[in-house]
């Protein structure tokens, strides 16, 4: 440590480290250290006037080592070692003390707070004085990308790094591409069809020469590094071949079990054991339910394949991958209904979710189109959407889902389009449509769809008669709302689907268990593991 030369640098950020911590008392007490030679406080040290200051203090005082007291070093590390670097110093011999997130942001006592920034620093300079100067090691890079996840926003990466010239290994765990997006009618604020835009998508998915797509699969072992990760695919057996399958149809015809859609159509509809998810499904071949199918002591479906593409014998197998970089798209799944028990989702079959709201809507799902009761199969004349069933709840999910005002908007005005003499009436706790065109969109629905609007939380859903009574208090009136319905349509909230991915990429989640960005507005698609990426719901 014999002639070492410490500059420490303490910024204000604003009134974010300044307002609670005496800056000037930090500089004078942290300049009695030994080895400190120089130290200084400015108001944005990470400004280009104060990246300046750091880099004239190396040059003019021969600096050996710096301590930056700012920040986070997950946001500005890289920049102030830029800066060393700039300025002749070894970069690896710069250190961030962070008196901001782990101090001023979570005191209040000033006096406190600067003899703990005086403490971190001190803390950061005796690591800096045992910091060796480093060079990088070079390493080949492997190009080629792994996406996890085959809903709109993993296809979407996909195509894009495809398309950049470089390979992919696109990774869905169930039999198609598609994701939620595939379950839709059509999309807010344009109305444009939902499977007018996917559809191209995951066509070009399947033929770009870039893109290898390995359905039914999920990830179950990742080691390595930025540039050079080691990954373990577990592939469950589809026991079609897909490239022999013609989509005849003749195997579905024969197969004896029938079960409940649960998937694509949430239980709307049935299907066989052996099944297409829908008509536009990527890969474009049949599959075995191995859970319902009878397997080799039926092997109706096997018999009347003249095409030979069925294999009940076909095994589960591990494929190993040596990739570059990885992009999680692992999207949402929807709050379990059997949780709000208040609503009376599970118990009655008329009051059900946005996402088998969706099915009626859409011309490929079980009524082609058309809005009907799921209990008797008549158009439902009056229907009411809640809003936030289970958002913003300390009961059940303290966050907003952010999409549902919108879509639950969307559903009122193709309910009103498809049944022009139908009442639709919204509960909601409040409005929240900040995008572009959104506030119209919302405006539009009531004023020339006549969709009515009630300001209030739903605290009851009841059957009577072949109706059901929805109870709620109308917050502006001050009234009991109490009225019977046909349908009820549940806003349920989003959920992250992310557990199994975040322990195997060791990556991790906020506290609501979606993936953490490093930064939501510097660094919005970055895990704070290099070389790993996020995206879309997840």
């Amino acid at each position: 440590m014999v002639g070492e030369r410490i500059g420490v640098f303490v910024c204000h950020c604003g009134r974010n480290i300044a307002e609670t911590v005496d800056v000037d008392w930090v500089v004078r007490e942290i300049s009695k250290h030994p080895f400190v030679i120089h130290a200084e406080h400015y108001k944005y040290m990470c400004s280009a006037p104060g990246q300046d200051l750091i880099r004239k203090a190396i040059k003019k005082k021969r600096l050996t080592a710096i301590v930056v007291a700012a920040c986070s070093p997950s946001l500005h590390l890289e920049t102030f070692r830029s800066v060393a670097e700039s300025a002749g110093l070894n970069k690896y011999r710069v250190e961030i003390a962070n008196i901001r997130e782990q101090n001023s942001w979570v005191h209040e006592d000033r006096e406190k707070a600067t003899e703990k920034a005086i403490r971190i620093t001190l803390s950061a300079i005796e690591k800096v004085l045992e910091n060796k100067p480093l060079t990088p090691v070079r390493s080949k890079v492997v190009k080629r990308c792994l996406v996890l996840g085959g809903g709109i926003a993993g296809i979407q990466a996909a195509l894009d790094v495809a398309n950049a010239g470089y390979e992919v290994i696109l990774v869905e765990k169930s039999p198609t591409i598609g994701g939620r997006m595939a379950q839709l009618a059509e999309t807010f604020p344009t109305l444009d069809c939902a499977q007018c835009i996917l559809t191209p998508k995951m066509s070009e998915v399947a033929r770009h020469p870039n893109i290898k797509l390995l359905t039914l699969s999920e990830v179950v072992e990742v080691s390595g590094h930025v540039g050079s990760f080691k990954v373990k695919v577990r592939r469950r057996p589809r026991y079609v071949r897909v490239g022999l399958c013609n989509l005849c149809g003749e195997c579905e015809k024969v197969c004896p079990v029938i079960v409940l859609d649960k998937d694509y159509d949430r239980e709307l509809s049935i299907r066989r054991a052996i099944y297409i998810p829908f008509p536009q499904a990527v890969p474009s071949a049949y599959v075995v339910d191995p859970e319902h199918c009878r397997g080799v002591a039926c092997s109706k479906c096997v018999e009347v394949c003249e095409q030979n593409a069925i294999d009940l014998y076909e095994e589960e197998e591990i494929l190993e991958f040596e990739v570059g970089a990885i992009i999680v798209a692992t999207g949402f799944d929807l709050l379990p209904k059997e949780i709000i028990g208040e609503y009376g989702y599970g118990r009655y079959e008329d009051v059900i979710d946005s996402l088998q709201f969706e099915r009626l809507l859409s011309s490929t799902g079980p009524t082609g189109g058309e809005i009907r009761r799921p209990s008797d199969g008549r158009i439902p004349r009056r229907v009411a959407f809640v809003q936030c069933a289970g958002s913003r709840d300390t009961n059940y999910l303290p966050y907003c889902s952010g999409i549902c005002c919108m879509y639950t908007a969307k559903h009122a005005l193709l309910y009103k389009h498809l049944v022009p003499d139908g009442d639709a009436y919204v509960f909601y706790i409040d409005i929240r449509a900040p995008s572009k065109g959104y506030e119209e969109f919302i405006k539009r629905v009531q004023e020339e769809f006549g969709v009515k609007y009630v300001r209030g939380k739903v605290s009851k859903i009841y059957r009577d008669g072949d109706g059901l009574v929805v109870r709620a208090v109308d917050t502006i009136t001050g009234e009991i709302f109490k009225e019977k319905f046909d349908m009820v349509v549940l806003a349920l909230g989003v959920v992250p689907n992310t557990r199994q991915v975040a322990e195997t990429l060791r990556i991790p989640t906020d506290e609501n268990g979606f993936l953490q960005e490093v930064h939501p507005k510097l660094r919005p698609v970055e895990s704070p593991i290099r070389g790993i990426f996020i995206c879309g719901m997840a």
